[in-house]
């Protein structure tokens, strides 16, 4: 049974419907956000970094991370039926700090424990919400909701 290592909630400054999430250490990144963002992909990998593309242009959306010790149980799982979207990948981390980037880099860290090769999922609820609170009212704040799960690929 995996065991839920860290749980941090903050929140991310998407703009231009974008943010990421990459390597602390940003000498090790050989492209770093924004450079190759792709529009309309919703989670999109990189080397030791990853992006996601929001319904949203520009607002505060609301983040939890949890790094697990193992892949999550069934009954952990998130289920998929709830979600807008959700995803998967690899992702590399030198540090084991990721940092989190939307207008800029925030002071915020998710912090892995240990550097190495880590699975990722990202689920995301409440895109057609701040589409339309964006679109009619320019920017929304917490609308939109991301978990971002992290547990080791190998140990």
């Amino acid at each position: 049974m995996a065991t839920l290592l860290v749980r941090q909630e903050f929140d991310a400054q998407v703009q231009f419907r974008g943010f990421a999430f990459q390597e602390s250490d940003e000498s090790v990144v050989p492209v770093p956000f924004p450079d190759d963002f792709q529009w309309g992909v919703f989670l999109q990998p990189h080397v030791r970094r990853f992006d996601l593309f929001s319904a949203g242009h520009t607002h505060t959306a609301a983040v939890t991370a949890r790094v697990w010790d193992s892949r999550p149980d069934a009954d952990t799982d998130t289920d998929t039926g709830d979600w807008d979207e959700w995803a998967e990948i690899d992702y590399e981390s030198t540090t084991g700090d990721v940092a989190v980037w939307g207008s800029g880099r925030s002071e915020d860290l998710i912090r892995l424990g240990r550097p190495g090769t880590w699975r990722v999922r990202v689920t995301c609820v409440g895109r057609a919400e701040v589409e339309a609170v964006t679109r009619s009212e320019g920017t929304a704040f917490r609308l939109e909701r991301y978990t971002i799960d992290f547990w080791p690929t190998a140990l």
